[in-house]
């Protein structure tokens, strides 16, 4: 069976922490609601479906979403829990489904240990509001004892009696292997056989000093993964002006002025004609979705710890306005990679996870939840590619 399991943002609710920063009242849809169309066809701002402006400390939003993933044969959420020195942010949510009564879904935690920083306003320098510290085993202590109570939870995700938690950044934390393997004695003193770790960001595994001796899984987290292998190409991030004087040069450098003339009349036209919709010196970055997502077929597990990723789309111009990226995609192509990425997990994998951006991020245009424009249809591609998995 196909374990598509999609990552989940708790930031749909306001916390006192935001209100400072950014203001009374704020939450991830503030973002969603100012978004603009930065250029021709830029498909902004994304409306959820019949306006459901959810906030995820209502029990009742999150018991419909859970109804809805089940349905359309999402396997579970993955939840980005905040840790700071024994603050907890954004922590409700979790709470909530941890405690409810009438909610069971298999869901796993993934530790998001990056410093909160002023990132999402249109500036080029964001700095740390709250910064990410790691502490000494007191503390390694006080933050498993908060975790504990979701590992034995019935519904949260466990293999071989190891409850599986990812983390964000490893490669950030100090003392690394020592802290996860403390982590490990006390879960096997509350039962478990030790915790099944697993890691999401690719600096990790590019970083030749990294030891992931630890950890079980390595989650190609997309569309990250593929940036990382499409950037390698250059295909489409040189940006207009470098290609046409990159080109004009080397024409130039052969002495062919009227060539050159002509090349140049050619090259404005061609501009004009296919990058109408961006300014020259303006961003956002935009990408090919089709382009990268052939970068995400074409990674196959490179050990037995690779778990293969997916993502619906990207657009973080919410957020950072033109210093954003763009990836378009519709619900027929997010169906024929689906299927593509499907078959890779089937044959070219050791496990059946695929690990989804984004079940609701919205703020960066990655989710699977219903919108006005295409209704359920990218949660139908799920339910249709999990129902013939096993054909394929």
């Amino acid at each position: 069976m196909l374990k598509v399991i999609a990552f989940y943002l708790p930031q749909f609710h306001s916390i006192p922490l935001n209100d400072q920063v950014w203001g009374k009242g704020f939450t991830e849809w503030n973002s969603v609601k100012s978004a603009k169309p930065l250029f021709a066809q830029h498909d902004q701002p994304r409306v959820p479906e019949n306006n459901n402006y959810y906030n995820l400390l209502d029990e009742e939003t999150i018991l419909w979403q859970t109804r809805l993933a089940k349905q359309n044969n999402v396997y579970g959420f993955c939840i980005y829990h905040y840790w700071f020195s024994g603050t907890l942010l954004l922590n409700k949510p979790l709470e909530l489904l941890h405690n409810s009564k009438q909610i069971h879904f298999p869901y796993c935690i993934c530790w998001a240990n990056e410093s909160w920083k002023n990132a999402w306003t249109a500036t080029d320098k964001p700095e740390s509001f709250l910064e990410q510290k790691y502490g000494d085993k007191l503390e390694w202590k006080k933050h498993f004892d908060y975790l504990l109570q979701f590992f034995k939870d019935e519904d949260y995700i466990v293999e071989n009696n190891r409850p599986l938690l990812v983390i964000y950044r490893p490669e950030s934390i100090p003392n690394l292997n020592e802290s996860l393997e403390y982590w490990n004695q006390l879960a096997r003193e509350n039962g478990f056989d030790g915790i099944e770790y697993a890691y999401q960001q690719i600096e990790f595994e590019q970083d030749p000093a990294s030891d992931d001796s630890k950890f079980t899984y390595s989650i190609e987290y997309q569309p990250r993964y593929a940036l990382t292998d499409f950037e390698t190409e250059k295909e489409e991030r040189l940006s207009v002006s470098k290609k046409m004087k990159r080109d004009l040069k080397a024409v130039i450098k052969k002495n062919c002025l009227k060539i050159a003339t002509k090349f140049f009349k050619r090259s404005t036209s061609k501009f004009v004609a296919s990058h109408k919709q961006r300014a020259i010196s303006k961003g956002p970055k935009i990408y090919s979705y089709t382009s990268l997502m052939e970068k995400v077929i074409q990674r196959h597990a490179t050990s037995e710890k690779s778990v293969a990723g997916m993502f619906v789309g990207y657009d973080d111009t919410p957020r950072k306005s033109r210093r954003g990226m763009v990836m378009q995609s519709n619900p027929k192509l997010f169906r024929e990679y689906l299927f593509k990425q499907a078959y890779n997990v089937k044959y070219h994998y050791q496990n059946d996870y695929l690990f989804m951006f984004a079940w609701n991020e919205w703020g960066e245009s990655g989710y699977l939840e219903p919108d006005e424009e295409y209704g359920k249809q990218y949660l139908s591609v799920i339910k249709d590619v999990v129902d013939q998995y096993e054909g394929l």
